[in-house]
């Protein structure tokens, strides 16, 4: 049976009387990796704070490993902040031994993840080194390492990639992948959807405080239209040979060339445009089927809750 390590049954928490989170309701599954996607101020940091304990929801509940979070539960959690908050004038080895102590480790044991964890992120020469003295990215990584030295079973990013250049990303990434095979959960929240979707096996979205979808990415996928796109040297209006294949209309082409957007009718695949094109004799200089992203996924779902909201 799946084990439910963290669970939110319609959180809300209002500041001032403003509601920045609404009957949230989110599951999150062991050895899985959660993406919580939003739009900034949807709600994701309120939420992990629910999650944490850190706040309180003014109804609704929360359970960490079966139990209101608690000193005990938080033992088994790694958790990176989205403000990072490290001490500047200390040095990195210091800072990662500091919070593994926090944590419960021994000196010795604290000391070894610390070392073990610069190393593994290319910082093994910077160990004595200020943080007020590394670039940001280098900061980051060291919060990164502090959150994972003792070795949690449970881990909660929030906006890991922000200030990360591409290869840090990358690097970030391969860690996630990392911790997973080894069976540690997984929760992240970020805006940029091209990492949730190569990363994560659940995708959560929030806009304005509540949850718009909760599923796997290819269920996400299907939320919106497949298209084509198609450039003819022909004059032909594919509005008429197309016309049972879904919603097409005329867009943008180089010059000698007609193009069209066709957002696919259900049941109707790109097969079936070349087909009835080829059929009709339309001369194709471009016939490009467009795979969805998690992106388009995000930017539909988000306007579509903005306008049910006015």
């Amino acid at each position: 049976m799946t084990e439910t390590i963290l669970s939110l049954d319609g959180a809300t928490k209002r500041f001032a009387g403003q509601t920045a989170v609404s009957g949230f309701d989110l599951a999150v599954n062991r050895g899985k990796i959660t993406g919580f996607l939003g739009p900034n101020g949807a709600g994701k940091t309120t939420s992990l704070r629910m999650s944490l304990g850190i706040l309180k929801p003014d109804e609704g509940k929360v359970s960490l490993f079966g139990r209101t979070p608690n000193a005990k539960t938080l033992q088994r959690v790694g958790f990176l902040p989205e403000e990072r908050g490290i001490y500047k004038k200390m040095k990195a080895e210091d800072v990662i031994i500091f919070f593994a102590r926090l944590k419960g480790m021994t000196m010795p044991a604290a000391r070894k993840a610390a070392r073990e964890g610069l190393e593994r992120f290319g910082l093994g020469g910077e160990a004595r080194k200020k943080i007020k003295d590394m670039s940001k990215g280098m900061a980051q990584k060291v919060q990164i390492i502090a959150t994972l030295a003792h070795d949690p079973e449970f881990i909660i990013l929030d906006e890991p990639f922000s200030g990360l250049d591409p290869v840090n990303q990358k690097m970030l990434e391969e860690m996630i992948r990392d911790e997973a095979k080894r069976g540690k959960t997984i929760l992240f929240s970020t805006h940029v959807m091209e990492h949730a979707e190569r990363l994560c096996d659940q995708i959560v979205l929030i806009s304005g405080g509540r949850k718009i979808f909760d599923g796997d990415v290819p269920e996400a996928l299907s939320q919106v239209p497949r298209r084509v796109i198609i450039e003819t040297t022909s004059d032909h209006d594919l509005r008429q040979v197309l016309d049972s294949q879904g919603i097409i209309a005329p867009q943008e082409a180089p010059d000698g060339l007609k193009g069209w957007t066709i957002e696919l009718a259900s049941g109707s695949d790109a097969q079936d445009v070349l087909k009835a094109c080829v059929e009709a004799g339309v001369l194709l200089a471009r016939f490009e089927p467009m795979r969805a992203h998690l992106h388009d996924v995000f930017v539909e779902l988000v306007e579509k809750s903005n306008r049910e909201a006015v």
